[in-house]
């Protein structure tokens, strides 16, 4: 192959006077183009996404209007392409007005001008090249230049949910650099035109729980932070001299204003710049190693736009209590979340943007004080004592103080309807529900906001009929959602898997009462009695509101003589179901004592007698129900002998805990 000095070739291409002998020419065009064009490397491109030009191979450019397509059949994948833009084309041709035109027909270049001689001249850049540590020479259209993604609202999507997402679409594999949110949005880095053309396909084909598109907008960028060199050791060496005259050692106090602008650092032509992640690094190593006393230290005007790299200060500088970051470009209170384990007295912020989001001082202080509860200064101003608890020691919540009913009556009502009602819901045909519901009554689902795929999760046989509002933002599926009349509540309870609740799990509180309303919840665990997750422990909580059993629908029933054992008591008007995980110890002391099976349930075939005796003596005695019937049939029934043989057992201590309501 021949060689060619450094520096940019200009050649004058005669015309031809027929194909064999311009091709035998020592200057014509097929001897450069093979001689001088197809040497030089051309990557090769990722389907889908338009080649590079020249000037990408040689500066690592990409440009998203690039729609060239060159012309293989030259050999070697190069050449030049049929049609050609002014300006635009693997290489750049001077083209003398008067000369001819070039055209491709078949194999063979044609001469289309009016005759006579013609320099065309064409000029071929030489590549820059860089030397590497071993001294060898590598092109630079080896180093792939760096694109930053931004996700518009990204802000509100889980960040494993859109990562994993998008990287299982890509046609390309793709590493996320510095993923991180600013007010609404997300942003991340890659590196490679290739992925940047991957991730561009992807726009606006992911869609949330909202049904709205996840739009990706992808711009070339400088590399990020975290990926820049660190400093060489003469650098953090002269750096750490530097601040070694800025520090104070009477007052513990380190002065790292307008560090960039220092003379000692500017005159050995060394950029520190603490907005990036290698200078701060190398400062907050340099306090960690030498000087982890400090107690004051100072960053203001070093045009700080986010502190993500100084979430290690509280570790390398324990005693830290003053901070000035005064004069930078913080923009929201929420970067003060990543400092927030410093135990700042006194703190500056003023100069920033973030100052002007509060309508007013007291909300600024209120804002900065959340974040940092012993703070006494702020922006040089004196503030009120903190309010805080003096408890030096940990302490313990004191334990749950179990079921409220409020009356003795209520509380008989309540542990009668919640008996009846999860007898029949657990059964295996919840139809008979039906009568225990206001003929307008409404019932909702819902469950926690799930961050992973839906369908890996263990809530997922309830996640179609979620009707989370906070997440959930189309107005037409939330009203779906809603059940409607009884018919629609009972079919949709009946969709849901088949359960065993731990009565003596239930924990009532009833939170309103009147004449005609009562308002009662009701939380506790329940096992599934089928499908892929049989016999896994899940926590609840119910909402009910109910009438009693003579207004509007129940009423009806009750005059048609309904033997149904929810009249003449309660009747549902509002149903509120929250299913969720059930905590270790909720799973621990779950049916410690075996529950009948609904089958066997002795409940619904009581006697009405039986079931009055029943309640009154859970009342009495405090047991809950399904104790209470025991003790009763061990004395067949004899109230006045059950209770003897209650008190006498519980002044020896031989009744369990889980015999009483919590």
């Amino acid at each position: 192959m021949r060689t060619f000095p450094a520096g940019c070739f200009t050649h004058a291409l005669r015309p031809r006077s027929g194909a064999e002998r311009w091709n035998r020419l020592p200057g014509s065009p097929a001897r450069l183009i093979s001689e001088i064009l197809l040497p030089l490397p051309r990557p090769v491109a990722a389907r889908g996404a338009p080649p590079p030009s020249m000037a990408e191979e040689g500066k690592g450019g990409y440009s998203e209007h690039d729609d060239r397509v060159g012309d293989d059949r030259l050999g070697g994948g190069g050449g030049f392409s049929g049609r050609r833009k002014k300006g635009r084309g693997p290489f750049r041709g001077k083209i003398s007005p008067y000369g001819p035109r070039l055209s491709r027909r078949g194999d063979d270049w044609h001469n289309r001008g009016r005759g006579g001689a013609t320099n065309i001249q064409v000029t071929v850049k030489r590549e820059p090249t860089t030397q590497d540590r071993s001294g060898s020479v590598s092109r630079n259209s080896n180093r792939k230049r760096w694109f930053k993604v931004t996700i518009p609202y990204g802000k509100k999507y889980d960040k494993s949910w859109l990562l994993s997402s998008l990287q299982n679409l890509s046609s390309v594999p793709f590493t996320p650099v510095e993923f991180h949110c600013d007010q609404s949005r997300a942003y991340f880095y890659v590196e490679g035109h290739m992925i940047a053309n991957a991730l561009k396909q992807l726009s606006r084909k992911i869609t949330d729980r909202e049904n709205y598109k996840v739009v990706l907008i992808v711009n070339s960028s400088a590399p990020p932070q975290s990926v820049q060199k660190e400093l060489k050791p003469e650098e953090i060496e002269q750096l750490k001299v530097t601040m070694s005259k800025r520090y104070d050692g009477s007052q513990q106090a380190l002065d790292l204003k307008n560090l960039r602008t220092d003379p000692d650092l500017v005159a050995q032509n060394i950029d520190a710049v603490l907005n990036r992640r290698n200078c701060m690094l190398a400062v907050l190593r340099i306090i960690e190693e030498n000087i982890p006393e400090l107690l004051s230290l100072n960053f203001t005007g070093n045009k700080l736009y986010q502190l993500d790299d100084l979430g290690e200060l509280a570790q390398k500088a324990t005693n830290l209590k003053i901070l000035n970051l005064s004069s930078n470009e913080l923009k929201s209170e929420r970067e003060l979340d990543k400092v927030k384990g410093l135990k700042l007295e006194e703190l500056w912020l003023d100069g920033n943007p973030l100052c002007n989001n509060f309508r007013d001082q007291s909300t600024y202080v209120s804002a900065i004080r959340e974040r940092f509860p012993k703070l006494l200064r702020l922006d040089g101003h004196e503030l009120p004592p903190p309010i805080v608890f003096d408890v030096e020691a940990p302490t313990t919540l004191p334990p749950c103080k179990g079921s409220y009913f409020g009356s003795d009556d209520l509380k008989m009502l309540v542990l009668r309807f919640l008996q009846q009602y999860y007898s029949v819901y657990d059964s295996g045909d919840r139809q008979g529900l039906l009568d225990a519901y206001h003929d307008g009554a409404c019932c909702s689902l819902s469950i926690p906001f799930l961050s992973q795929n839906p369908s890996r999760s263990i809530l997922s046989e309830y996640f179609k009929g979620s009707r989370n509002v906070k997440r959930l933002k189309d107005p037409s599926l939330r009203f779906k959602l809603l059940k409607h009349t009884r018919l629609n509540v009972v079919a949709f309870l009946n969709e849901l898997p088949k359960t065993q609740h731990d009565i003596n799990s239930f924990v009532v509180d009833v939170c309103a009462q009147t004449n005609t309303l009562l308002c009662f919840a009701v939380h506790g665990v329940f096992k599934e009695v089928d499908g892929k997750s049989r016999d896994l422990v899940r926590g609840f909580t119910r909402m009910f509101i109910a009438v009693p059993a003579g207004i509007t629908g129940c009423v009806q029933r009750a005059a048609d003589g309904d033997p149904s054992p929810f009249l003449p008591r309660l009747c549902i008007v509002n149903d509120q179901l929250f299913v969720r995980k059930a905590n270790t110890e909720e799973i621990r002391k779950a049916f410690v004592m075996p529950a009948p099976t609904p089958s066997s349930s002795p409940v619904p075939t009581l006697s009405a007698e039986q079931q009055e005796m029943l309640q009154a003596f859970a009342m009495q005695s405090g047991m809950n129900l399904e104790w209470s019937q025991k003790c009763l049939q061990d004395n067949d029934w004899d109230y006045s002998q059950a209770a003897q043989v209650f008190t006498q057992l519980k002044t020896e201590g031989k009744i369990p805990e889980v015999a009483f309501l919590k």
